[in-house]
């Protein structure tokens, strides 16, 4: 592959928006999906998506520059090794918020620290959510897809077996439904969110409960507690008092397991630096390095034991 120029780099960078949002296109209308078996013609594609030929035309032949989808004669695409990932579950949802709702709101990013979703789409997230089921069944099915991955950290540490572990804000409990199984028999989970979320209760089976509550006022006593990509949605002010609450209840001993990122150190290219970006303009919330993330736990009350990105150990002091 030819060595982009300074130039050409620039550009590209600024070519980003344009890239997100044809990708999200395209993710909506299912193309990846309908080159499944093989090469077809952009008008045959249009025709099945309910799209105008031309320009669906125009955004596969920008993506396929971008080596996403291919044209491999004038007017007939394929798919890539990249363009087929959007066919696996949970990456075409992905797709879809970058190139719909996380777009808008990381198009009014500003320097001013304040989150800039509430000011773009006129409330907050997870209200804006509540009110567009068909992007909250989008979202939901975009953070399903990662259990697996986080499972399997936490099948990393050494668990005790007579413990309970309390999945704080975790949702509809699809990561305690795939973890507990596979954990002691004596081990217990519990989810903790909002009364509202959307969940299966007959998949808990009997090694799992649901409690209803706000992570910000109280937390179920337990000898586990994990944070599943929860902490980086908020400031550092708000991850104090999620984490406060969980040390209020903990037991004595007691573990804390954080699923989230630690932003390296250096100029090395890192996705977890334009994540940071994202949370900034959704919640004016955080990516955080090592540095920080000890600092927030020595505010309260826990003492770091491992800080590795995708799973930070700590244990109350």
């Amino acid at each position: 592959m030819t060595e982009l120029s300074p130039r050409q780099q620039l550009y590209d960078l600024m070519n980003g928006a344009l890239v997100a949002r044809a990708l999200g296109i395209a993710a909506d209308l299912g193309v990846a999906r309908a080159l499944a078996g093989g090469p077809r013609p952009v008008a045959e594609l249009a025709a099945a998506t309910g799209a105008d030929a031309d320009a669906l035309h125009r955004i596969l032949r920008a993506l396929a520059s971008n080596g996403v989808f291919e044209e491999v004669e004038p007017g007939v695409f394929a798919n890539t090794e990249v363009s087929a990932l959007l066919v696996e579950p949970g990456q075409s949802e992905f797709a879809h918020l970058f190139g719909g709702v996380f777009h808008r709101a990381a198009g009014g990013l500003d320097a001013s620290g304040e989150a800039t979703f509430p000011r773009v789409d006129g409330d907050g997230l997870w209200a804006w959510l509540a009110a567009h089921p068909d992007d909250r069944a989008a979202f939901d099915a975009a953070m399903v897809d990662g259990v697996e991955s986080r499972v399997e950290r936490l099948l990393s540490v050494q668990w005790r077996g007579d413990e309970t572990v309390v999945d704080v804000g975790g949702g509809n409990g699809s990561l305690l439904v795939a973890l507990v199984p596979r954990l002691p028999d004596g081990v217990r989970g519990i989810v903790l969110d909002l009364p509202e979320t959307v969940r299966d209760d007959s998949s808990f089976g009997g090694r799992i409960e649901f409690v209803g509550g706000s992570f910000f006022e109280t937390v179920p006593r337990g000898d586990v507690y994990v944070l599943g990509t929860v902490l980086h949605n908020w400031s550092d002010a708000e991850a104090a008092r999620i984490l406060r609450a969980i040390r209020a209840a903990a037991s004595d001993g007691a573990r804390l397991l954080v699923i989230d990122s630690v932003v390296p150190a250096g100029n090395e290219r890192n996705p977890v630096k334009w994540l940071d970006l994202l949370m900034l303009a959704l919640f004016a919330g955080r990516e955080r390095d090592e540095a920080q993330w000890r600092a927030l736990f020595a505010e309260t009350g826990f003492e770091p034991v491992s800080i590795e990105s995708g799973l930070i150990e700590a244990v109350c002091r």
